[in-house]
Order: structure tokens, then sequence, then C-alpha cells
């Protein structure tokens, strides 16, 4: 998915004319503390609410804070984990799309960059996950992938993660059923450290059922 594809046609745009009180009005209703500024067509830069807040008068017009403005943007063409990351960096509610030469494409709101990014990840499907650690130089997708096949299981979705403040390279499996005691037993049998699962264990459920049976016969 390329930035373009995620526009969103709801967001508003700043003329550089419009008075500081219309931008603020249009932040509330919106819900954003960021909107770009656009004319004719061209990007201008990103304006925050709390500079509009701190202008000397709510008549001023927009073009007089250029100087607090901000031309963060993305390219129409880039893939949007590089607009991820700059909502992430820069704490946007939105962030701009535009050209090289400034032509300005729209705006994509985080929040749809947050929910296509759950769905690419497969957090909007059922199953459960396992996180294993291990030395960087050992991952291996190939024997991963064999071991959970052997459990009957598919890895639906993969990601890995070198955390540099541990030296820790993570492995995060998502896996198509909720059981997942069988998988991790085979993981720790070839020594794999498992660090963290979420999913329902079958040793959980028998102890579960076991003490149901001890209930219903202790009520006999």
């Amino acid at each position: 998915m390329i930035n373009k594809e995620l526009i969103s046609a709801s967001l508003p745009v700043l003329s550089p004319k419009d008075p500081v009180y219309r931008a603020l009005q249009l932040m509330d209703d919106t819900h954003k503390s960021q909107l770009p500024v656009v004319d004719e067509d061209k990007y201008l830069g990103l304006v925050a609410e709390n500079d509009l807040l701190n202008a000397a008068d709510d008549n001023q017009l927009i073009e007089t804070l250029a100087e607090h403005s901000s031309k963060i943007r993305v390219a129409p063409n880039s893939h949007f984990t590089e607009a991820v990351q700059m909502a992430n960096e820069y704490g946007l509610d939105l962030v701009p799309v535009a050209d090289a030469e400034g032509n300005w494409v729209g705006a994509i709101a985080s929040s749809d960059l947050l929910r296509y990014t759950a769905h690419m990840i497969g957090a909007d499907e059922p199953g459960g996950i396992i996180v294993l650690e291990m030395e960087k130089q050992h991952f291996a997708f190939s024997e991963i992938y064999k071991l959970v096949e052997t459990n009957d299981a598919q890895i639906t979705q993969l990601n890995t993660y070198f955390d540099n403040s541990q030296g820790v390279f993570f492995v995060t499996l998502k896996i198509n059923k909720m059981e997942l005691s069988d998988i991790i037993a085979t993981f720790q049998r070839y020594e794999y450290q498992v660090r963290y699962f979420f999913g329902e264990e079958q040793y959980e459920n028998e102890l579960r059922n076991n003490y149901d049976h001890l209930m219903n016969y202790l009520n006999l």
C-alpha cells in the first residue's frame, strides 16, 4: 500500500489567508492538532495548534505565521510505512502527502495508518502470538516455519525486531490457532527461547475441564 492510496477526503486544509480563529475552529471540529496549509494546490507547510494559540491576535492570518510551519511531508508513491514513521516521530494526527515539487496530494489520518498497520500485521485476525528470543545469526525462517507446521498450524504473520539496548533479536509469530502448548513445547525441545506467548494452552483447558468435572461430582 502506498501513501496516496490512504488519502482521506474528509480532512480539511487551510488557506494562507485564513485567520487564526478559523484554523482553531477547524482543528476543534476535526479533533486534529495540526492542519496543512495549501495555496492553489501547492503545499506550504503544516501548522500546529500550539503555535496558533500563541498568536498575538485571533484575526491574524495564517500566512504571517509561516516561520512556525513545518514542511514535513511524505511522497505519494512511497510505502505507507514512511507515513507511519513520520506520524510516530513527530506525534502527528495527520501526515501531509505532496510530491517533490510541492504539489498537494492530500493527507492521511494517523488513525487510518494505525488501522491499516493492524490489518497488515494480522492483529484483526484470530490466532495466537508467540515471541521468540534469539541471536540474530541463528534466525532461520524455514526451520521456524517447519516446526510450526509439524503441529498442524501455520504462520500467518512474522515480524522481526532487533533491540539494540538489550542486544537481542525478537521474532514475533502470529499463528492461525489459539492453542499454543504443543507449538511452544516443540520450540523448547529444539532449544528456542520463548519470551512471550498469547493464546490458549491446551493443558489449561484440560485443567478447567477436570475442575468442572470435580465440582459436578461434589455437587451430586
